[in-house]
């Protein structure tokens, strides 16, 4: 619970600062983990930071008064010789800018805990190294760790990806660099605006932007989040074929559904802050 708060408290001094000017800037194998990246007081924001923290307040008024329910996922899985493709939909009781961060997740916070007195988590972030940056585009090489349990055993799954995000327009990709089992795995993200309160402040009208949806609700109206998320997969070869390949489809679709659900949760502790 305490991690949740420090994030919320990151969120909202952010918002507090002065607004930064774009910038575009470049740089090649940069160590998250230094000062400069840790220092949240010299990240750029590509959105309207004021706004960010009216839906906020928002977000959080309401929620008092009636809990904002988040549908699980809806998953879609096709497979097509060999490569499994999953098409995942589902909605965010928070703005784009916020569910961005969720997913980018820059700052490490450990979203995906699943005991909270020891700690553990299903996907733990071991080290973050920016590649290229170019405005609010940012290409990183991500260390991470996932979680297994098998009957008493139990253990950790390293992987690499190398991921493209890009703060602007709330999309990302990413692709592995090293990941034992999967000879492919690869995906892709992007977040829409919901204006939940559409109907009810906006009468007749059905807002296309964000700012015709201030202006028809009178800036009262909050805005929730729809992802849309693609993510491809292959086994090598000898985990290809039945039975394990069924085993290894079913444990990575449970997975990322699970880690979904996670970051659906993450924003329910945002709402009650």
């Amino acid at each position: 619970m305490s991690v949740f708060r420090r994030f919320v408290g990151w969120i909202n001094q952010n918002l507090q600062q002065q607004p930064l000017k774009d910038e575009s800037k470049r740089s090649e194998n940069v160590d998250s983990n230094s000062a400069t990246e840790k220092d949240t007081n010299k990240r750029a924001f590509y959105y309207d930071k004021a706004e960010a923290k009216k839906q906020g307040k928002l977000w959080r008024a309401a929620e008092k008064k009636k809990p904002w329910y988040d549908a699980p996922p809806k998953v879609k899985v096709t497979t097509k010789k060999g490569l499994c493709h999953m098409h995942i939909e589902l909605t965010v009781g928070l703005p784009p800018e916020g569910v961005y961060d969720l997913f980018a997740n820059p700052n490490d916070f450990p979203f995906f805990r699943i005991d909270n007195e020891t700690g553990r988590q299903l996907l733990e972030n071991k080290s973050r190294k920016v590649l290229m940056k170019d405005g609010p585009r940012q290409s990183a090489r991500l260390e991470k760790a996932l979680t297994w349990d098998f009957l008493w055993w139990c253990g950790a799954f390293p992987f690499t990806l190398i991921v493209d995000e890009n703060q602007k327009n709330f999309r990302g990709r990413y692709m592995k660099e090293k990941m034992k089992f999967m000879k492919y795995f690869e995906g892709k993200w992007k977040i829409e605006p919901l204006y939940v309160d559409s109907e009810r402040l906006c009468k007749d009208r059905k807002p296309k932007s964000r700012e015709e949806y201030k202006r028809c609700s009178g800036g009262e109206g909050k805005v929730a989040s729809k992802v849309t998320m693609d993510q491809y997969f292959q086994p090598y070869f000898l985990l290809n074929l039945p039975p394990l390949s069924w085993y290894i489809r079913g444990i990575t679709i449970k997975t990322t559904k699970n880690l979904l659900i996670l970051i659906q949760n993450a924003s329910i502790m945002f709402r009650d802050a």
